[in-house]
């Protein structure tokens, strides 16, 4: 039988991990590949900075960002059974942003904002081309930002899933402000998974999570993956850290049920969990080999829908190469890390990291309960993936 990775390239994924625990890069790490039959799991470090448990394989982690694939997939769903739609605007299903305002500046007061040239539509919702993005700035230099801040509008920074609203009362907030730049013009981070998310509450007539329980995380076997923490399992759960320290305690804002599901940042997974969604976006089917996306649904989904000057303008967010398919980045250029052309996935900015290369079917996951310190991740995820191609048997 053919043996899908090296015993050398495994060996140098568990030294990558316990070399980044050891200078203290991570508390604790958990690496996974899988290719083929093939899964392999590295593990190293403990759940917090000075305990004694250590990191196990079923280590609960906030996976933040990479939530923003799984909300893709479920809108993919929708779009195949005709309750959504690419090109329709979203007015049908969000009337509080039908007749939108945009902003000639950043800098710009709100009282200048003109009418937008067009409606928005779920493909520019998807692409990230709907116009609102997080700003590379200092909070509150501008009007707009002091807007969002006192609005409490997630989606243009850091997750926050202890706000107080749900998503009807997240889109009429949205709907007030106005847009950053028109429809379809410019590629901005995050915000368009929020609205997708609540796109998909309306178009299937249920709560997001129950959404994405009953179509991806119960068929593909995904029990640990949720928008909180149930107490039985929050000893699994390690703290977040940041480099001044506790950023959120087991018992913190991903213990409670939140008022809003964020589709771009809100689940809680686990390497096993995440590496089965992974894996279903090579097939489309389930473990019992129903499908539960079409081919041409998959290929959307990781295919590159940016100009190269969109995904330029994208940094520092989006690496060199990279640009954006529909919750998910994709290399679609040669890139200084040399990672195969088509190959996708995306970060988590609490310390997750994902990437598939269809060429070799590889899965590889890097998850730790470290923060990064800015959009590019750590080194220890780019040493790691490097060395997960490396170790793939040819």
């Amino acid at each position: 039988m053919a043996v899908a990775f090296t015993p050398a390239g495994l060996g140098a994924l568990q030294r990558i991990v316990d070399e980044t625990a050891a200078r203290g890069g991570a508390p604790g790490l958990v690496g996974l590949v899988s290719r083929g039959a093939e899964t392999h799991v590295v593990t190293a470090g403990t759940l917090a900075v000075d305990g004694a448990e250590p990191m196990r394989r079923d280590t609960l982690f906030r996976i933040t960002s990479m939530t923003k694939a799984v909300t893709a997939a479920a809108a993919m769903m929708l779009i195949e059974e005709g309750a959504l739609s690419l090109d329709e605007p979203v007015g049908r299903l969000a009337p509080e942003l039908a007749v939108m305002k945009v902003l000639p500046s950043l800098d710009a007061p709100l009282s200048a904002a003109i009418p937008s040239p067009r409606p928005m539509t779920v493909e520019d919702v998807m692409s990230f081309r709907l116009g609102w993005g997080v700003i590379m700035a200092p909070p509150g230099t501008s009007p707009v930002q002091q807007v969002i801040a006192g609005q409490q509008l997630v989606g243009f920074g850091p997750p926050d899933p202890s706000v107080p609203y749900g998503p009807d009362e997240y889109l009429r907030r949205l709907g007030q402000l106005p847009l950053f730049s028109p429809p379809g013009r410019d590629w901005r981070y995050t915000t368009g998974s929020n609205v997708l998310g609540a796109l998909i509450t309306r178009a299937a007539g249920r709560p997001l999570p129950e959404v994405l329980r009953e179509r991806i995380f119960e068929p593909l076997g995904m029990t640990d993956t949720g928008f909180h923490v149930p107490p039985e399992k929050l000893a699994r759960l390690p703290p977040a850290y940041t480099a001044q320290g506790v950023h959120d305690p087991p018992q913190g804002a991903w213990s409670r049920r939140p008022a809003f599901p964020q589709g771009d940042s809100g689940l809680v997974s686990t390497a096993d969990d995440f590496a089965a969604f992974a894996r279903f976006l090579e097939t489309g089917r389930d473990a019992r080999e129903r499908v539960l996306l079409r081919p041409q649904s998959l290929a959307a989904m990781k295919t590159n829908h940016l100009t190269p000057e969109q995904a330029r303008r994208g940094a520092p967010f989006l690496a060199a190469g990279q640009g954006w398919g529909y919750g998910l980045g994709v290399m679609f250029q040669e890139n200084p890390q040399d990672l195969p052309l088509g190959t996708y996935g995306w970060m988590g900015g609490f310390g997750t990291s994902w990437m598939t290369e269809p060429g070799r079917g590889l899965v590889a996951l890097l998850m730790t309960q470290r923060m990064f310190d800015g959009p590019g991740g750590g080194a220890a995820h780019a040493a790691f993936h490097a060395a997960a191609l490396a170790a793939a048997r040819v």
